[in-house]
């Protein structure tokens, strides 16, 4: 409720953005998507960007002084689209300022520091969620009820890959230690989250990684382990991935295709097209092969789920409907799973790097 009395439920829903990157401005975007929702305020260090940002986004306020953003009363959530190792003091400040929070995922650089988030958001009761937003997509919604519904049976293994190659430069946040950079961080966290969401927690947690020149970790492989099932997982900047995610189960397979992290499409495999040579687990290249991959092949059925703008639309609407239901958590993406998701990542950074270092 506003100074007016009205609540979120009356008016259109407002949209604070903290940060002007690529991932602020995709947000900010995707926001003209939402018809009940608006960019009321935006805040940058400088301020010619946060102009810039205003004027671009049609922002109605632009602010370089955060207390003053904070301040701003027709905000009802910030979108926290920061460097990583600024997640946690900004969204403490936010929420300490009465403002829900929707933080870029990871939610922190560590479950410890993403534990004090949650805590806090129990304190002050505010909304609080990570920017996973890879789980509201309207593929992944279709994929997870098919496996609810046990038309592939029981998960036996999940296997994803997600990597991009970036050339090395430890100024950059990819590879900058001081912003919280690193390939598990910024795109093993997809898969580990993804996993957890069909398998939940896992029993015991294992993996390796290879570090970059300046010690951060370019690559990683993750497996988590379960009492039937399995998870490997793999991510980095060192090559360009088959970014596909399949699971496996006692009756059929399924495959978010490439890149999953904003699946617009699902294959469901089973019997004869499980073993074909363009599988759930093929990577097919060239035209001929990606043709091949569409043909109606027995047993394998193509679910399309197209979507405008960056998929980002989807996670705003899930918070803005939860909040309108006066909930304080997101039973899609509660917090615990992102600790639990980051909980997994830095067991596996704890170990000593692979004795060799990825020369580039």
């Amino acid at each position: 409720m506003d100074e007016t009395g009205e609540t979120t439920k009356d008016r259109v829903f407002g949209w604070g953005i903290i940060g002007s990157g690529e991932i602020a401005r995709r947000f900010a975007s995707d926001l003209m998507l939402v018809p009940d929702a608006a960019l009321v305020a935006n805040h940058s260090r400088s301020a010619t960007n946060a102009e810039e940002f205003r004027s671009a986004f049609s922002s109605r306020r632009a602010y370089s002084d955060l207390d003053s953003f904070l301040s701003d009363p027709s905000i009802d959530a910030v979108y926290v689209a920061t460097p990583n190792s600024l997640h946690l003091a900004q969204s403490l400040k936010a929420m300490r300022a009465g403002k829900a929070i929707l933080a870029e995922k990871p939610l922190a650089p560590s479950h410890t520091e993403a534990s004090v988030i949650q805590r806090e958001a129990a304190r002050v009761n505010v909304f609080a969620m990570e920017a996973m937003w890879t789980r509201f997509l309207p593929a992944i919604v279709a994929a997870k009820a098919n496996v609810d519904a046990g038309e592939i049976g029981t998960i036996r293994k999940i296997t994803a890959e997600l990597a991009y190659a970036h050339e090395y430069d430890p100024k950059s946040r990819y590879f900058s230690r001081s912003l919280g950079g690193g390939a598990s961080l910024d795109l093993g966290i997809y898969c580990v989250s993804l996993a957890m969401y069909f398998l939940g927690q896992p029993e015991k947690v294992s993996g390796l990684w290879y570090p970059a020149p300046n010690g951060v970790d370019m690559s990683s492989e993750i497996t988590l382990h379960y009492n039937e099932a399995e998870a490997q997982l793999t991510s980095g900047f060192d090559r360009d991935g088959a970014n596909h995610f399949v699971i496996e189960g006692t009756k059929g397979m399924l495959r978010l295709n490439s890149p999953f992290l904003k699946a617009q499409r699902l294959t469901v495999y089973q019997g004869f097209a499980q073993r074909a040579p363009f599988g759930p687990l093929s990577r097919p290249s060239g035209l001929a092969s990606k043709i091949l991959d569409r043909l109606p092949l027995p047993g394998r059925r193509v679910e399309d789920y197209p979507f405008e703008g960056n998929g980002l639309q989807f996670e705003a609407m899930a918070m803005m409907d939860a909040m309108r239901k006066n909930e304080k958590t997101s039973t899609v993406m509660p917090l615990s799973d992102s600790i639990n998701a980051l909980r997994a990542i830095n067991i596996v950074l704890a170990q000593p790097a692979t004795t060799h270092i990825i020369k580039l």
